[in-house]
């Protein structure tokens, strides 16, 4: 029978498969700021990073002559700590300029996921594909909330990597001594670690930026920024100003941080430190490098998973992405 019917002996493609290829399709639509944003960014900073080291190796052989830096009373052991805290410095600030980028990356995008396939009429061809609008809303949501924090962390690393090693041969070249530690006293598996631990929080997080915005992306006719933006802004300040009237106590603090900070503001990693920084066990005082090596514990975000504010985010912003896709399958745009 399937050899007379050559529809039949077609295989179906697995749903597996379809979601694959709509990732690529993310991805194919989308690299320059998936892709090659952070890389640029990262690029700029390593060069800018290598030549103030040259511009500043060059000045101070200048001005204390050809022998470099004397440290003749210092101690090899509190220099090396020293040397250490600044090498995990150097990493975990090429991790921040890629999260930096990937929070502009994903706001952007989720923003504009849904409304740019109306705008162009694109989302005629892509309904006519045997993909379901689940799916593809889904692909979308996981690019925002898995594949580009994890690209960017990626990133992270190498800029890291690259700072770490220009300011290892900057203080080698200087004369510094103990220059091997910031290779010996330093923790790049803790860093590296830390950064992939904190990126489950992350997603959890993000969720009610992400959900908003995919809602705005698909409900908004047009100029889905302003109201994604000034919808919950607005509110605030309309909020706020009914401290005029007597009798009216409102918590204003708490409106801005739901409407604002987890509302528009959830896309940056690690957010929720200053948010739940009396439940999550606060890192110490910094005031000697020991002291600092001993505070990079990124894997102190798991517990921010025993707040009800991270999963009353993470349902509102589910339900935004389920209303989303109700949206995108029944929308008239006619």
């Amino acid at each position: 029978m399937n050899a007379l019917n050559p529809t039949a002996a077609r295989a179906t493609p697995h749903d597996t498969a379809k979601f694959k290829l709509l990732l690529q399709r993310e991805y194919w639509e989308n690299r320059g700021g998936f892709f090659w944003a952070p890389l640029i960014t990262g690029g700029i900073i390593v060069g800018l990073n290598l030549i103030l080291a040259v511009i500043g190796s060059i000045a101070a052989r200048r001005s204390m002559g050809s022998s470099g830096f004397v440290f003749e009373d210092a101690d090899p052991h509190q220099v090396g700590t020293a040397l250490g805290a600044m090498g995990d410095g150097m990493m975990l600030g090429g991790v921040i300029v890629a999260c930096v980028v990937l929070a502009f990356v994903v706001f952007f995008y989720a923003l504009g996921s849904l409304y740019d396939d109306r705008r162009d009429r694109s989302i005629l061809f892509w309904k006519s594909l045997p993909v379901s609008d689940t799916q593809t809303v889904l692909s979308k949501a996981a690019w925002a909330l898995v594949l580009a924090p994890l690209w960017a962390i990626g990133v992270g690393l190498l800029i890291g990597v690259a700072l770490w090693v220009i300011s290892a041969l900057t203080i080698t070249v200087n004369g510094l001594p103990a220059a091997h530690a910031v290779f010996t006293q330093s923790h790049p598996l803790k860093i590296v670690f830390g950064v992939l631990a904190s990126l489950p929080v992350y997603m959890v997080w993000a969720l009610p930026t992400i959900g908003w915005l995919m809602f705005c992306s698909a409900w908004a006719r047009s100029k889905p920024f302003l109201w994604a933006v000034l919808i919950p802004v607005l509110a605030c300040v309309v909020i706020s100003m009914t401290t005029i009237l007597p009798g009216v106590d409102i918590a204003h603090d708490k409106v801005w941080y739901t409407l604002v900070y987890r509302g528009l503001l959830s896309v940056v990693p690690g957010g929720w430190f200053p948010a739940y920084g009396g439940l999550i066990d606060p890192a110490p005082d910094i005031n000697t490098p020991d002291e600092l090596a001993s505070a990079i514990d990124l894997t102190r975000s798991w517990n921010a998973f025993a707040t009800a504010d991270l999963w009353i985010g993470a349902a509102v912003g589910a339900a935004f992405i389920a209303i989303a896709i109700r949206l995108r399958r029944w929308r008239d745009e006619a």
